[in-house]
């Protein structure tokens, strides 16, 4: 009795198995990977654009109507096009506070980055306790509220009962013991320009001596060895590495310092006379103190315009210095 078997095919020996290759498990985790970062960033830029981006949009509308108290309680949309824009521009009163803006935070971000720069390089030359202390006075500051901060100034630069005036007394100017610091422009400016310039020092001095701290020790023993003086050692070795921080500092101090409104608001509402109005202040009058809704919109579509040509005119000189050091 013979037993068949089944012989393999002839020819050369071919896998039998499917084609089909197992799914490679590192490609959906590198895509999950490369996916990462936009998701993390996914709420901020929601949250951004919730609360920026949606009221922008309204404000853009808002400028291109003729809205006053009638139309809001009447529910009323009358467009008038580009007149707001074509009234607003053609006034004196928008270039004469734009002018006025303009000088003001040049003033304030000069004296917020100098004062603050050598306060920062103090921190860093100062014992254990002291820069603890002083850093401690520079966060309260800080962390102070801005209308808070701005009712201890009019308690301070009050005309009466204010402690400016009874310590300009008692030192001897007599003058000054009943002076109104919110009677004129220039001196209520003072007082604006003080409280702004005393509330951002501690940003920059606080950044710029965390900025020092990464500075390598033995380039200061290097350029000691070298002969270097203090001047040298800090146009050389110190101000090198600052040069990044002071740049990205001074681009935030000006929309800061652009924008703001509460100080000027709060502490004499742009006045004596709308002299001390800068454009935000302007716009607010404008449109709720005027009850022109969209002439204030359009003013406040053309200051965010002004701040974006300041900043990238600034980024242009910065990034060219850049490239010249390079």
């Amino acid at each position: 009795m013979t037993v068949q078997t089944e012989r393999p095919p002839s020819g050369p020996t071919e896998d039998l198995k499917s084609d089909r290759r197992p799914a490679d498990p590192g490609k959906p985790r590198a895509r999950a990977r490369s996916l990462g970062p936009y998701l993390l960033l996914l709420p901020a830029v929601a949250a951004t654009l919730l609360f920026l981006g949606w009221p922008l949009v309204n404000n853009g509308i808002l400028s291109f109507q003729n809205l006053n108290m009638r139309q809001f309680i009447l529910h009323l949309t009358e467009w008038n096009g580009i007149d707001n824009f074509k009234e607003v521009l053609s006034g004196e009163d928008f270039w004469r506070v734009t002018g006025r803006s303009i000088a003001f935070t040049a003033v304030n971000v000069a004296l917020i980055m100098l004062l603050g720069t050598l306060i920062g390089l103090l921190l860093a030359r100062l014992g254990k306790r002291m820069r603890t202390l002083l850093l401690v006075g520079l966060v309260l500051a800080w962390a102070m509220p801005v209308i808070a901060a701005t009712t201890v100034y009019q308690w301070l630069f009050a005309q009466r009962f204010g402690v400016v005036n009874w310590v300009l007394d008692k030192a001897g100017w007599h003058s000054m013991a009943d002076y109104d610091w919110m009677g004129s422009q220039y001196s209520t400016f003072f007082v604006v320009i003080v409280l702004i310039v005393w509330m951002s020092i501690p940003f920059v001095a606080i950044n710029l001596y965390a900025a020092t701290t990464v500075i390598p020790k033995e380039l200061y023993e290097a350029a000691s060895l070298d002969g270097a003086g203090a001047w040298k050692r800090f146009t050389n070795v110190t101000l090198p590495y600052l040069r990044p921080f002071l740049y990205a500092t001074t681009f935030l101090e000006i929309i800061w310092v652009f924008k703001a409104f509460a100080q000027v608001m709060a502490l004499n509402e742009g006045g004596p006379d709308r002299l001390t109005e800068i454009l935000p202040v302007y716009a607010y009058i404008e449109g709720m103190g005027n009850q022109h809704f969209g002439m204030g919109a359009a003013i406040a579509l053309l200051t965010i315009i002004i701040l974006l040509v300041l900043t990238s005119f600034y980024l242009r000189i910065v990034l060219k210095q850049e490239e010249e050091e390079l």
